[in-house]
């Protein structure tokens, strides 16, 4: 370990060893259906990485919590307590959703904070139509994609400890902001706030999204191994959701096992790999915790903050 990095540097046997023995609130059956589409971590993974990630969170969120009870004797505040905001960042197909779908059920277990909220930035990316007047369509999930301010003006209302707030709902099957359709944060102990470019920096901007978080995950892979889990996943949505006749993507799904590869290959080459070396990869330096996967799926490293 070099002690003047900033990071703490953990193996995966010296990570694990961190949780104590405390036994895992999570089933088998619950596992399975967190995972996404072509994500074959085993169920070891949320034993010995995800479990001691949430004892560390819990530790955080008490401290937190006690942090709030003694601003509040100090200045005789009535005001609700701020909910504590986790981002999780990384690139296109590198597993962030099941890490985060994984996090909240894990730290809902714990009893000082049983309310844990999910929310993705997809739901605030532009709507394809100011996109396409924008000439952006091929830089969907770049930073200009997306509707910062309202973003910003979300994450403003729910760190101000207001009862109700609202995120727009974005549709994977349309490709598309879903209309008259919103999600509902009510006041949650724990917020999780998962997407490719939370940690980014915006120059045009004197706030960013990342200002509002009280721990940041990054997950990180070598760019070859993304790459290919891009391809892998391109290639089993071709034979199940762009099947669907109202997919966006529904012209995919008669391509040849060769044309899928080669289509897929394209796509990241011209569009993601851009964003990743660009946008994504650099801001994994501001995270508290990074994750560091290896070729199987499986993390290999972690790194914590000191």
């Amino acid at each position: 370990m070099n002690r003047h990095s900033l990071y703490m540097e953990f193996s995966r046997e010296e990570w694990s060893a961190i949780r104590d023995h405390t036994p895992l609130p999570l089933t088998k059956e619950e596992f399975e259906k967190l995972k996404g589409l072509n994500d074959q971590i085993p169920f070891q993974e949320a034993e010995q990485i995800y479990h001691p990630i949430t004892r560390l969170i819990n530790l955080y969120v008490a401290a937190s919590q006690q942090l709030y009870k003694s601003a509040a004797y100090f200045t005789g505040s009535q005001e609700a307590k701020s909910p504590y905001i986790i981002g999780i960042a990384g690139s296109v197909a590198v597993g962030k959703s099941t890490a985060a779908r994984l996090l909240q059920l894990l730290l809902s277990r714990w009893t000082n904070h049983r309310n844990v909220d999910l929310i993705t930035t997809d739901g605030f990316l532009h709507p394809n139509r100011v996109l396409q007047e924008r000439g952006l369509m091929k830089k969907k999930g770049f930073p200009e994609s997306y509707d910062i301010k309202r973003l910003l003006q979300f994450l403003t209302e729910v760190k101000g400890g207001k009862p109700e707030v609202t995120a727009p709902v974005y549709s994977h099957l349309v490709y598309d902001i879903v209309p008259d359709r919103a999600q509902v944060v009510r006041a949650p102990d724990i917020l999780i706030v998962e997407g490719i470019n939370v940690l980014q920096v915006n120059k045009e901007s004197q706030v960013f999204v990342s200002d509002f978080f009280d721990f940041s995950i990054y997950l990180d892979a070598e760019e070859s191994d993304i790459k290919r889990w891009y391809i892998e996943r391109f290639r089993m949505l071709r034979d199940s959701a762009f099947r669907n006749p109202d997919s966006y993507f529904h012209r995919y799904s008669t391509l040849t096992e060769e044309e899928s590869v080669q289509t897929a290959t394209q796509i990241w080459e011209e569009i993601n790999a851009v964003n990743l070396r660009q946008n994504i990869s650099p801001t994994k330096g501001r995270a508290q915790l990074l994750l560091q996967k290896g070729s199987n799926h499986e993390i290999r490293k972690v790194l914590l903050r000191k």
